[in-house]
């Protein structure tokens, strides 16, 4: 997975809070080979209307060009399925900002390389005015917390090991082998001073 610490790229508005992760992949299309790609079932109920066409007046059909969400609070709750991550990347989004996210859903975000910024209310409210009318340029800066959309520059909260992990490209195994020389120390030390907390070699 590659990492990053800028994008550019283009925002769209989502005012709707709870967006839960049964309406971001409905679990219907869970049994799909990841190879085929979830980006088609990103949002699929609410993205169509009765007959399965796709409603234009829904901003990510309007808009495919966006690859940010702007959302409201608690996006991602619901149950843990990864493939709500993987619907929202392999359709192209880069980023979600909202004032809060479901804790296993944003975990899940950062190991595949998308962003969950967390910013306040207030800040949403603001954005959510400036893309009343369409899409927006936006400019997000990982190291430095940071991003700018149309006149709006603002700050968002990151944990430092996930923003580690996005910049580097990394998941778990990635962040854990970062610490492999650390390890090994703590091992060599352990072995020495309580040599009776370890198992006996066969011979």
């Amino acid at each position: 997975m590659a990492g990053w610490s800028i994008h550019k790229g283009k925002a769209v508005s989502l005012p709707q809070a709870n967006v839960d992760t049964d309406q971001l992949i409905p679990a219907r299309f869970m049994s799909v080979p990841r190879a085929e790609g979830y980006g088609p079932y990103l949002l699929h109920d609410v993205r169509r209307d009765d007959a399965g066409a796709l409603r234009l007046d829904f901003p990510l059909n309007a808009y495919p060009e966006a690859n940010v969400i702007i959302s409201r609070r608690n996006f991602g709750s619901g149950s843990s399925r990864e493939a709500a991550v993987y619907a929202l990347v392999d359709a192209g989004i880069r980023a979600l900002i909202a004032p809060s996210f479901g804790d296993i859903f944003a975990a899940n975000a950062v190991n595949n390389g998308l962003l969950p910024a967390r910013v306040d209310e207030a800040v949403c409210k603001a954005l959510e005015a400036v893309l009343e009318t369409g899409p927006n340029d936006i400019r997000i800066d990982i190291e430095a917390r940071t991003f700018t959309l149309g006149s709006i520059s603002a700050v968002f909260a990151l944990d430092d090991s996930w923003a580690t992990k996005l910049i580097n490209g990394w998941d778990d195994i990635d962040l854990t082998y970062n610490h492999g020389a650390a390890i090994a120390a703590f091992k060599n030390i352990r072995s020495q001073t309580a040599p009776w907390a370890w198992p006996a070699m066969a011979e």
